[in-house]
């Protein structure tokens, strides 16, 4: 029950937090596709407007929920992947827990907080 109306609470807070210019309503929207998308060996991230996202890390296939907190991270959540064993192929992204955004990077953690990786910003 706790659960539940913590998530109620976020989703409001972060209603509320697009119209103040957060990461996800100013010029640091998550929103949109991270990496290479046409390089299907390489890794790359899709993050819908409804705080969906779908992706590869060059071999699975990964999708799952995002939200913005409070410190304008990222929060990966309900990720689900398929786990194909996959040669020579760095599967770092499968890894995700959240991410912050500078500029035109996305810079990936894991779940200890370290930094797994990098995503570029796919241009329009």
């Amino acid at each position: 029950m706790f659960a539940a109306g913590a998530v109620l609470g976020l989703m409001l807070l972060s209603g509320c937090a697009g119209e103040e210019g957060s990461a996800r309503g100013g010029s640091e929207d998550p929103s949109g596709e991270w990496g290479d998308s046409s390089d299907t060996t390489a890794p790359s991230l899709e993050l819908d407007d409804d705080g969906s996202f779908s992706g590869t890390d060059g071999c699975n296939q990964l999708s799952g929920s995002w939200s913005i907190d409070e410190a304008d991270h990222v929060q990966f959540e309900d990720v689900a992947s398929t786990r194909m064993a996959c040669e020579d192929v760095d599967t770092w992204l499968m890894d995700l827990s959240q991410a912050t955004i500078a500029d035109d990077t996305m810079t990936v953690l894991g779940t200890d907080g370290s930094e797994i990786g990098t995503l570029q910003r796919e241009s329009d």
